[in-house]
């Protein structure tokens, strides 16, 4: 349980640190588009392009941050195995909490009355859930239950992708919606995949979850990216956390056999509305957000972020 813990922890800082990178890139490449008063940036809907996305995924601070993703996703992956899904997911998702704090440090930005509270709420509601926790569930399901992970994560994320084209810039809450929910079927995916232990390659290789991994992290990650070129509003990243952490929670107990120790498990349940509503607070709570072309101050470059910025 406390290496779980401990990973969890870790693999929250990675996404949250990372998060603040990626949105460094997204912003910087959003206004060179801006700047150069590119109409090939934008679709005809005023969302993001194909083209416009991949020149954010190419900065430095992009791929840095993609980097942390890529430890976070490992660190995520060993304590989903280790955790039951309510706890893991939530301890990863309290990463918009270290964005916050890291905003502070490294973008000088104050945090107000309300925002500090929020993150003390978090805080409080993951020693609930630590307190709760039981033992997770064996993670042992029919293949064809695999299958059926595999293509609700395809619909998820190729429709998901072709409405939020669709709807363009007015899609931010949509894109953190979808991008929470297929990290977190990421996290249903890791959990209940064949071949891992033991390791066995050619039953790893012919799980359909591995997959529905693939899909959803990718896709995942292209949706996050559209989302914070877009504006990562409020909305965006409170969604993306109630997408990461309440979906996985509910198929970890109904699905997977996660519990509570006995008797707890109205702390678990309170833990877990609590630590939900204390996240999106943080976001609710952060500062209005500038336009992606505007100069902000106490940057040289204009790179300053806010502190609802979105996180995974």
């Amino acid at each position: 349980m406390i290496i779980g813990l401990l990973t969890a922890v870790a693999a929250s800082a990675c996404y949250g640190t990372g998060s603040v990178l990626q949105a460094v890139g997204s912003r910087k490449s959003a206004r060179r588009e801006a700047a150069k008063s590119s109409a090939s940036g934008v679709t005809q809907h005023g969302g993001p392009s194909l083209s416009s996305t991949a020149k954010a995924a190419v900065t430095w601070e992009f791929m840095v941050g993609t980097v942390l993703d890529f430890v976070g996703f490992g660190l995520g992956a060993l304590a989903a195995r280790l955790l039951p899904l309510f706890l893991s997911q939530t301890v990863i998702s309290a990463n918009l909490v270290i964005t916050a704090v890291l905003g502070i440090k490294l973008l000088g930005i104050r945090l107000s009355r309300a925002e500090w509270s929020s993150i003390g709420v978090v805080c409080a509601a993951l020693v609930l859930l630590a307190t709760a926790a039981g033992p997770e569930g064996s993670g042992h399901t029919p293949i064809a239950t695999h299958w059926w992970l595999l293509v609700a994560t395809v619909v998820l994320i190729g429709g998901g992708t072709l409405i939020v084209r669709l709807l363009g810039g007015r899609a931010a809450i949509l894109a953190g919606l979808l991008s929470g929910l297929g990290f977190g079927a990421l996290g249903v995916g890791v959990r209940v995949l064949n071949g891992v232990d033991p390791f066995h390659l050619p039953s790893l290789l012919g799980d359909p979850a591995l997959y529905a991994i693939l899909v959803a992290g990718i896709g995942g990650m292209y949706l996050h990216t559209v989302a914070l070129q877009i504006g990562s509003v409020n909305g965006a990243t409170a969604a993306l956390v109630v997408g990461e952490t309440v979906v996985p929670g509910i198929l970890g107990v109904l699905w997977l056999g996660d519990s509570s120790r006995p008797g707890f498990a109205w702390v678990a349940v309170l833990g877990f509305v609590v630590a939900v509503a204390g996240a999106v607070a943080v976001a609710w709570f952060g500062e209005p957000e500038p336009e992606p072309g505007a100069p902000q101050a106490g940057s040289p470059e204009a790179d300053e972020l806010p502190t609802e910025v979105a996180a995974r």
